[in-house]
């Protein structure tokens, strides 16, 4: 189903007063004394989604979908980011984070009926940590040094490690740590997109959908396994969720405000007076990880000299970007990791606005402004390029201002459209693509080994990373360090780790942080308890509409 199909089947609603927001990150006041049950919640997202393989549920738009009919074996609580029981009633680890043993909760099952067991809980842990290279599964990036499981009797499972996995167990509370059923992962990897094929154990199931359209989720009448903290347990509250792809922002803010949708995602910050002025409400939730950024390929000779990167960090102007595109929901980023992240250290020394000495660098360099004001040496122009990320908020516009500000420093930066044909190859290529917008949530400090590390997100195209063009740029410094943060059982120690990775990472200008990146929802005064896990995924277990 379109949306403009919908729109001519719903009735237009009432708005209603404005109300409060929670401090529990959920719309709308609580209207009368308990939730109804009941009722469709229709939800408009900005991308249709891709694979939803959970660990492929990095993507917003697929773990909008994940975060409803999957669950986990553990809970991290978004204001105190404990982790706490919810599939798994308990758990011990070794004094060395290399033995894992979980007590799965007796009675679970997936929708097809068959058991959340210790069978099926390894067998989706073998997947994530292994992959499966004849089905096409790859290795999930928050599981480091996995090894083998071991089902000690149908309610027990062990997994063991190759080495220290301290971040496991916050691992198995993320997104991409979804349980599905044995038969689910049976299936190519390719099958995956169509989410019908998705069988989990969570209060909502798939209905229906229309690939790149739209998608029918309906509640589980038998589900009684919510986390062990929640007030709330049994069935969802909701009788269904449709969810409507509708890229435009536009559209679907007026949709929102004329009582045809309920709850949208990505709200650009210019709309954000216009919803909360008619009493609706405006949300972000905070994603915790690698901050928006953009990082460099040093393979690309252009920004290979540590000089030419710092000369760029010290041309932006992340007060101007933040100040003229966003509002007070995106801090400046003052590190690699946001504020809100688990071994945040404040580096925001090291990123000052400083374009006399940006000059100096670049002319330390020997790159010499030319006629036409741009620099160049040896023959070959500063001129550099880059994608906009489609998925970041007011990516294109942030980057076309990131252009003026470099041109003052004599440096050309072109922002290529990030739907055109050649996005997807070109950024694999350092020679093409010598920087790109990225950031990563995760509430652990194995995110910066997420983002940066050759084998998972590889934002530097180091070499036997994801590119398979010729590559010859290592930092066997910055990966020695990553690996560490993966493997250092020692709490303390492994933030320290962390801390040094973000120092490292700023001292060879590897990444220039703008700011902190959170999820911008709005919803109807009517929406009710639209929750979000420790790194902004919705979660529409507890939502509830009232009357209208």
């Amino acid at each position: 189903m379109t949306f403009s199909s919908f729109i001519t089947r719903r009735t237009a609603l009432k708005l209603a007063g404005a109300t409060a927001l929670s401090a529990t990150l959920a719309f709308g006041a609580m209207a009368q004394d308990a939730p109804v049950t009941g009722g469709t919640l229709v939800y408009l997202e900005q991308q249709a989604h891709t694979n939803l393989y959970p660990p492929s549920g990095g993507f917003y738009p697929n773990s909008g979908i994940l975060n409803q009919i999957t669950d986990k074996l553990t809970w991290q609580n978004p204001k105190t980011l404990a982790v706490e029981p919810w599939i798994a009633e308990s758990w011990e680890v070794s004094d060395d984070a290399k033995v894992y043993t979980f007590k799965i909760r007796p009675g679970v099952t997936f929708s097809d009926g068959t058991p959340v067991d210790a069978a099926s809980v390894a067998k989706n842990f073998d997947t994530y940590g292994l992959g499966n290279k004849e089905l096409g599964y790859p290795v999930s990036e928050v599981i480091n040094n996995y090894d083998h499981s071991e089902v000690v009797d149908d309610l027990t499972v062990r997994f063991y490690f190759k080495a220290s996995a301290p971040g496991f167990l916050q691992g198995t509370a993320v997104i991409g740590s979804g349980l599905v059923s044995p038969a689910t992962l049976e299936l190519p990897f390719n099958d995956l997109g169509d989410a019908t094929k998705i069988v989990g154990s969570g209060a909502f199931t798939v209905a229906s959908e229309t690939l790149g359209q739209s998608l029918t989720l309906k509640a589980r009448e038998d589900y009684d396994w919510a986390p062990a903290s929640f007030a709330h347990q049994g069935r969802a509250y909701l009788d269904e969720i449709q969810y409507i792809v509708t890229p435009e922002d536009s559209v679907r803010i007026g949709a929102l405000l004329a009582g045809q949708a309920d709850i949208i995602r990505q709200v650009q910050a210019y709309d954000e007076a216009q919803v909360e002025s008619v009493g609706y409400n405006v949300i972000s939730a905070p994603t915790r990880g690698v901050n928006n950024n953009v990082s460099f390929r040093p393979d690309n000779p252009l920004v290979a000299d540590v000089r030419v990167r710092k000369a760029l960090t010290h041309a932006t102007n992340t007060d101007e970007i933040v100040s003229t595109l966003f509002s007070s929901h995106y801090p400046k980023a003052t590190s690699v990791i946001a504020s809100t992240a688990l071994g945040y250290v404040d580096l925001s020394k090291e990123l000052t606005f400083d374009p006399d000495q940006a000059k100096t660098l670049l002319d330390a360099a020997g790159w010499v402004v030319g006629v036409d004001g741009i620099r160049e040496k040896d023959g070959a122009k500063l001129e550099l390029n880059v994608y906009e990320s489609l998925p970041q908020p007011q990516n294109r516009a942030t980057l076309q201002l990131l252009s003026q500000q470099w041109a003052n420093v004599g440096v050309k930066l072109n922002v290529l459209a990030g739907d055109s044909g050649s996005a997807a190859t070109d950024n694999l290529d350092p020679a093409k693509t010598p920087l790109r917008p990225a950031m990563v949530g995760r509430a652990d400090p194995d995110v910066i080994k997420s983002n940066f590390y050759p084998k998972n997100r590889d934002a530097l195209l180091q070499k036997g990373g994801l590119s398979d063009k010729v590559q010859s740029f290592v930092d066997a410094d910055l990966n020695a360090l990553l690996e560490k943060i993966a493997s250092e059982p020692n709490a303390e120690k492994r933030l320290g780790l962390a801390g040094d990775a973000q120092r490292y990472l700023l001292d060879q200008a590897y990444v220039i942080p703008i700011f902190e990146e959170p999820q911008v929802f709005a919803g109807a005064p009517y929406v009710h308890d639209v929750s979000f896990d420790a790194v902004a995924r919705p979660s529409f277990y507890n939502t509830w509409l009232s009357p209208r």
